[in-house]
């Protein structure tokens, strides 16, 4: 007799299904003139929680509106069966949660999870001082909850991969902040949508070390010009500052919360 691979008490549905897309939902340029909820050079409002995965060495959740990330940092931890170096290694793995976006996600990496990867830990790289534990491994696990965009991921990882770093007690030189911001015509929108984002002339995610006043990492895609890049620069630098009032207020009353367990 032959066998079924679908359940006959559900409704089953393609893989590879889409929700249909009416005319409300599409969303011109014209539209885009002025924001309706905030100011151009004003950032989503954030929420910061370290050490919310006590398994962990150090951890960080990071919500702004739509994009969630959860960052979990296991180490330094020696590393077996390899040949001594002098400094030790600092390894990012990003995954995206099935449920992050609005058609589901497959459980294999694929290239946006490498170059999102890469994006954060050629920002975190310059900050860790990895000359103080050779011969050991840290491992950055980053797991997108949900996702706004490219930009959002970037940016929002790089925040928690930073604090979850200072949490959990690892040397580093400086806190890394990051912020996004687009090229819209004429204007620089920061912390854009992933719908803004689409729409925009071009995007630049900046990370920096406030406290140290450099820049650890500049990630861009699009079209922009010289001016428009060094006027998205000096606004994500401005609004890194803020961000980074946030996240040491952030991390001592995680250090005030985990005294007292």
């Amino acid at each position: 007799m032959a066998q079924y691979s679908f359940d006959r008490r559900r409704n089953n549905g393609p893989e590879g299904s889409q929700p249909p897309i009416f005319d409300d939902h599409i969303i011109s340029k014209s539209e885009f003139k002025k924001r309706k909820d905030r100011a151009a050079l004003d950032i989503r409002p954030i929420f910061l929680q370290p050490g919310l995965i006590s398994q962990a060495t150090g951890s960080a959740y990071i919500e702004t509106e739509r994009a969630k990330v959860a960052c979990a940092i296991y180490g330094p931890r020696q590393s077996k069966n390899t040949s001594f170096y002098e400094k030790g290694r600092l390894n990012v793995e990003v995954k995206f949660a099935p449920y992050s976006c609005q058609s589901r996600r497959s459980p294999m990496h694929d290239a946006e999870d490498r170059s999102i990867g890469m994006a954060i830990h050629q920002a975190l790289i310059s900050s860790v001082r990895l000359e103080t534990f050779p011969k050991a491994t840290i491992d950055i696990f980053v797991t997108i909850i949900e996702t706004d965009g490219i930009e959002s991921c970037v940016s929002a990882g790089s925040i928690a991969a930073s604090t979850a770093l200072a949490y959990a007690g690892i040397e580093v030189i400086g806190l890394v902040m990051s912020c996004s911001a687009a090229a819209m015509g004429s204007e620089i929108w920061l912390d854009p949508t992933d719908e803004e984002s689409c729409l925009s002339d071009g995007s630049l995610v900046l990370s920096c070390m406030p406290a140290l006043s450099s820049v650890t990492s500049v990630w861009q895609k699009g079209r922009m010009g010289p001016s428009q890049a060094l006027a998205c620069v000096e606004a994500c630098q401005t609004k890194c500052n803020d961000i980074h009032a946030v996240v040491a207020q952030a991390l001592v009353e995680g250090s005030i919360k985990r005294s007292y367990r």
